[in-house]
Parts: C-alpha cells; structure tokens; sequence
C-alpha cells in the first residue's frame, strides 16, 4: 500500500508540474507571446481550456499528502509556511488576473489583469523554486536562503518559462508562434515539447527521493481506504484530462471566453 500512495503522489505531482507549469510558463512570458493587449488575450486563450484541469493535478497531489502522508504534510507545512503563502498569493492573482480580464473594456483594465497574470506566474515559478532548494538539500525544516537558494529558485522559474514556450508553440498561430517556437527551431514542437516536459518532471523525482515518504506514510488502515480510491479516480482524471487535450488539439488565433 505505501508504495502504491509513493506512486500515485509522484504521479500526480509530476502531472501537475507538465501540465500545470505549462499554463504557467505561458502567463509568465505573456508580454513577449503577445506585444499588444489583442495578442495577449490570444495568448490567454492558449491556456484557457487547460488551467483550472491543471490546477486539479495539484489539489490532488494535495489531497494524497494530506491523506497519505499527514507527517510529513504537517511537518512541511508549518515549516515551510512563508513559501506555501507566496505560493497560493501567486495561484489566487494570477487566476484573478485570467477570471477578471474579459469582464470588463479599457487598456488600463487590461494592464491591471495581464499585470496580474504575468506576476502571479512569477511568484508561482519562484515559489516552487524556493521550495525545491531546500528540499533538494534535504532540508525540510525551514526555507532556505542565500546565493544558492536564489540561483535555484531562479533556475527553476527559467524551467517553468522554457515550459511554456515549448506549449505555446504547440498551442499558437502565426507571429505569435514564431516567437514560442524559437525555441524549438528545427527540431520540431512535440519533441521540444516532450524534451521539456521530461526536464520539468526531474526536479520533482529528485524531491521525492529527497523526502522521507516511506517513513511518514499513514497507518495501514487509513492507506487501505485511500489506495482504492485511488486506483478507481486515476483513469478517470487521466481521460478526462485527454479528452480535453483532444477537444481542444487545434492552435488557438482568436480570443476565447477569458
């Protein structure tokens, strides 16, 4: 049963970061992809049937550390709170900024919300940077600070940001996608895609085999509950997730509902 929860929480942590960091990166790049708030919105709409599917990878994994593994949850927590607040901070403006931008008209409105968007992207990218320094080191008892934890945090938001690239060429048409796919260049987007979305998925491993997560997982009882459940959400998230990749599989030239 432990490792049965070891694996779902690796699962779904590293569906979130593919997923979830792709969105992201997008919104932190969101003044390049688009140079005016028409292209913006376009932008905007490359990640708009996506982010709140994304976002569900992370409420999960969430859920099965909470639930699987409430030591160390309680221990990281409490220990690492100043982060965990500049995360949500991040997640909370940067959906404002996305719910908000199309509900009203005006460039200084628009400013505010893609201004929102592009800040709260960042401090998502640089929280989860700051997080993982530490937890790289091994340390789970407090954040990190120095040189070291700044260079870390900043080269985990550069992952995030080269993530989003690589999706938005997947995602965008036109001068909008010769921008994203500079990235790319010749070697194709799916593979620039997938190269990244390996990239973006070694810190998360790393961390996981940083945690003691064998020796904080729950009792036998509560993971006999947990696990079967489990096994019968995972298809179910995992092919709603395609079908709205599918639905959703052609590149994006106009604004959406965002």
């Amino acid at each position: 049963m432990e490792i049965i929860a070891i694996a779902a929480l690796g699962f779904f942590a590293v569906g979130y970061f593919i997923l979830g960091g792709a969105d992201i990166g997008v919104g932190m790049l969101l003044p390049f992809l688009g140079r005016d708030a028409a292209e913006r919105r376009v932008g905007i709409a490359a990640i708009a049937p996506f982010f709140l599917g994304n976002e569900v990878w992370l409420v999960a994994t969430a859920g099965i550390l909470i639930g699987g593994f409430p030591v160390l949850e309680g221990a990281l927590l409490s220990s690492l709170f100043p982060v965990v607040i500049m995360l949500l901070a991040g997640w909370v403006i940067r959906d404002m900024g996305l719910w908000l931008r199309g509900r009203e008209t005006g460039r200084i409105w628009w400013g505010l919300c893609d201004g929102a968007i592009v800040l709260g992207s960042w401090a998502v990218a640089l929280s989860w940077g700051w997080m993982f320094a530490g937890l790289l080191a091994g340390i789970i008892d407090r954040p990190v600070t120095g040189p070291g934890a700044g260079l870390a945090a900043v080269g985990i938001a550069a992952l995030f940001a080269v993530h989003g690239l690589a999706f938005a060429a997947l995602r965008l048409a036109g001068t909008q996608r010769e921008r994203a796919r500079r990235l790319s260049g010749e070697s194709g987007e799916v593979r620039t895609f997938i190269l990244t979305s390996a990239a973006m998925a070694v810190p998360v491993l790393a961390v996981g085999a940083r945690l003691p997560l064998a020796e904080s997982a729950a009792d036998a009882a509560t993971l006999a509950f947990l696990v079967p459940v489990l096994v019968v959400l995972t298809p179910l998230l995992v092919a709603a997730q395609g079908w709205v990749w599918w639905l959703f599989r052609h590149r994006v030239d106009r604004p959406s509902y965002l």
